[in-house]
């Protein structure tokens, strides 16, 4: 598994990426292998703003559907065009062309309650 190092994580299997203001997010490696083929990324949310651990959207797989939950405060100002046509991605490329949201942060505070890749790795037991 891949947890790469410049990520903050979730205990909820999401990944953070931040650049000034604005933070990257999709699921990690770990909760993409754990739902198998995903074949749908419902996220309905762009422009809105969300709270702290409130679900932003959702994943389908062949044999599940799991929430999406916010790592960070914050309005989603824009959704991952590629994966509405192609929903692999987030399986083939969790890290790259699989990501699924930007939000623009609102309280920078909240980044500390995100976890580093070895707090990650522990959590899951990897």
């Amino acid at each position: 598994m891949n947890f790469p190092s410049d990520l903050k994580y979730t205990k909820d299997h999401e990944w953070v990426r931040i650049e000034g203001d604005t933070a990257t997010i999709g699921i990690t490696d770990f909760a993409q292998s754990e739902l198998g083929d995903i074949v749908f990324v419902d996220i309905d949310t762009e422009g809105e703003e969300l709270a702290y651990e409130e679900v932003f959207g959702s994943v389908e797989a062949v044999k599940t559907v799991s929430d999406l939950f916010m790592p960070l405060s914050g309005e989603i100002i824009e959704l991952n065009p590629k994966i509405e046509g192609e929903p692999e991605l987030v399986n083939s490329d969790p890290y790259g062309d699989g990501w699924m949201i930007k939000v623009r942060i609102k309280d920078e505070s909240e980044v500390e309650t995100l976890l580093s890749s070895d707090k990650y790795e522990e959590i899951i037991g990897a």
